[in-house]
């Protein structure tokens, strides 16, 4: 474990010290963000017009769910994007093969290399809007509230980044895989709004197929103080299982992997 934590450090502190160069580059990517921000609440507001309510959210409760959707957006562009989409870049250049022999996990290599501090300001903002909402819907928080807030967050990482490698494990396959990364992030864009705004047919698909629920909605659920226990041990079965299938699957992609050198 402490070989791994040491790892990140050092790649992690690389990627500070080049990224410092390119301050141009992060103020376009914050004030990018904040237009997205600005326009999210604003298309969000219209559901609330002339004292309406999103199902059974209120403004202030949806706005929770905004909150942690800009935070997972913002783990997103400072993990995910930066490493998941280059794997194949490193199928399709013959570069994994160097990954494949350096004596560490190779999952964990290609997961953690890169670290996008730009994400690092939605983080933040994020969930300083997921706790100004709370409190503003009246939430009061506990140890218990927020260690299951915590929780929730854990398992909607992990099943997106789950999902994530497995398409991106796939261009062992198929090497352009950007399509099906663009339909992931716009299922995740999904996540915007509440669950129980959407039809009946749309809620069973977010919930067990495609489980966006467990991104925002459920989160800000357990924040509000209303997850109930059952929601939560499901989601810490489903975020293992997708966890453990993404491992054997990219075990089951490098069997089939032909290395550029052979």
């Amino acid at each position: 474990m402490q070989r791994y934590l040491k790892t990140i450090r050092l790649f992690w502190s690389t990627a500070f010290a080049s990224q410092l160069e390119y301050q141009l580059n992060f103020l376009i990517e914050l004030l990018a963000m904040l237009g997205t921000l600005l326009g999210s609440v604003f298309i969000l507001s219209l559901f609330f017009t002339g004292g309406r309510q999103l199902g059974d959210w209120t403004w202030e409760s949806a706005l929770v769910i905004q909150g942690v959707y800009t935070f997972l957006d913002g783990l997103t562009n400072a993990l995910l994007r930066p490493n998941l989409t280059e794997i194949v870049n490193y199928v399709r250049e013959g570069t994994l093969d160097y990954v494949l022999l350096k004596p560490i996990d190779s999952q964990f290599w290609l997961s953690v290399k890169k670290f996008s501090f730009a994400g690092l300001p939605e983080i933040i903002l994020g969930l300083s809007i997921v706790f100004w909402a709370a409190i503003q819907s009246g939430s009061t928080f506990s140890i218990y509230s927020l260690f299951v807030f915590i929780i929730s967050l854990l398992i909607g990482f992990i099943i997106l980044y789950s999902v994530w490698f497995l398409i991106a494990a796939s261009s062992i396959w198929f090497v352009k895989t950007w399509n099906a990364t663009e339909v992931l992030r716009a299922l995740l864009a999904a996540g915007r709004y509440p669950v129980s705004a959407y039809p009946v047919i749309l809620r069973f698909i977010f919930t067990l197929v495609l489980p966006v629920a467990f991104l925002t909605t459920f989160p800000a659920e357990a924040i509000l103080g209303e997850l109930k226990f059952n929601i939560l041990f499901f989601g810490l079965i489903l975020s293992s299982l997708f966890f453990i299938f993404s491992r054997l699957f990219w075990k089951f992609a490098l069997k089939h992997y032909t290395s550029a050198s052979s």
